[in-house]
């Protein structure tokens, strides 16, 4: 039972939406305007992928591109046998039939391109006698949290590794932590097809938060390595689409704005005076609430400054990408945390009376 000091919370309950007023979240999309033309591919609406819940496509030269409309994967078919890259849940053993519908050769390897259940936690449908190639992070990553739906890799590497398969290159590589520890970039120079999980999502914003990462300064980086790479198709692990290097480039640019009006607000709202102002406007004894507000005028104001702002070929963001409307708040959020915590601070509060202004 609530306190007589706290407002009681209304529930609004339907099939579609938990809602609670107050303290929660409003239901998005009434206000919204739609994605942008020609996000939605044409196999989303087609019989097959209505009624079995996935495409495939081949991009080049036996290399498959798999999705469920929100988790990506992908495979190779080679002379040997077929290389399988993730295994969503989303997907399950969809993988199996994708990889059926083309080729009945078996799999003999699987990569994991990190860690995380939503990308791996179906890899246990390939069977116990494949070989499972991971960053060695990964591997002590399940080791400490074991899962037996994501058996253990059974071949590691620390920097690179170019693994050969019946006459496929492929080659494997890991840059530091970005999206997670361990996670890697898996380029096939024949194809030139990329695969960098978790990092951008061509055709969107991704998905809040910057895709969940946990290190933004990495990710940041990492959306710079991926430009470095001469690749003509790109497989980002989620939403609609596989991307080309121009859908990329506009992934980054839109990710360029953020961190720019993250920048701002931070410079702005996170003085130590215009701090002091907003956490003690709402009383000594509101701090948190106060807090609340620091932050969120923070978050707002970069918010504001994506979807204003005009972009390099004129448009709004969200006439561009889609759920640049709903996701921007989340990412600005990350991203001015991320500057606060991982990069240099400019100075830090000196000792004795009224200091002059520093960044909190």
């Amino acid at each position: 039972m609530c306190q007589s000091s706290q407002i009681p919370i209304s529930v609004e309950e339907t099939p579609s939406f938990y809602g609670i007023d107050h303290y929660g979240f409003p239901r998005a999309g009434a206000d919204d305007p739609l994605d942008p033309a020609g996000y939605y591919p044409p196999y989303f609406q087609s019989e097959h992928f209505q009624k079995y819940g996935y495409h495939v496509e081949e991009l080049r030269g036996g290399f498959y591109w798999v999705t469920s409309a929100g988790y990506d994967a992908a495979f190779v078919v080679t002379e040997e046998g077929v290389v399988a890259i993730d295994a969503p849940p989303t997907l399950g053993e969809n993988m199996l039939a994708a990889i059926e519908d083309v080729t009945d050769r078996p799999v003999t390897h699987v990569i994991y391109s990190h860690w995380h259940a939503d990308h791996i936690g179906a890899a246990s449908v390939f069977g116990p006698d494949v070989e499972i190639v991971a960053h060695r992070i990964t591997k002590e990553l399940l080791e400490r949290f074991p899962d037996p739906k994501r058996p253990l890799p059974t071949r590691t590497f620390d920097d690179e590794l170019v693994l050969e398969v019946g006459g496929v290159s492929l080659h494997l590589s890991y840059r530091g932590e970005n999206h997670c520890p361990g996670n890697i970039f898996i380029y096939a120079p024949q194809q030139k097809v990329l695969t960098a999980v978790d990092i951008v999502s061509p055709g969107s914003v991704t998905f809040m938060h910057c895709d969940a990462s946990q290190n933004i300064t990495g990710w940041y980086e990492a959306q710079s390595q991926i430009l470095e790479y001469d690749f003509d198709y790109f497989v980002g692990g989620h939403h609609m689409h596989y991307g080309t290097y121009e859908q990329v480039k506009l992934c980054v640019e839109y990710f360029s704005d953020v961190l720019e009006g993250a920048t701002a607000a931070v410079e702005r709202f996170s003085r130590s005076d215009a701090l002091a102002d907003i956490v003690t406007g709402t009383g000594w004894d509101r701090i948190f609430v106060g807090t609340e507000n620091w932050i969120s005028s923070m978050a707002n104001y970069t918010t504001r400054h994506v979807l204003e702002k005009e972009t390099s070929d004129g448009r709004l963001w969200w006439e561009r990408l889609a759920g640049a409307t709903t996701q921007t708040k989340y990412h600005a959020y990350t991203v001015l945390e991320s500057i606060r915590l991982e990069r240099p601070r400019p100075d830090y509060r000196l000792r004795g009376e009224n200091p002059p202004v520093f960044l909190t």
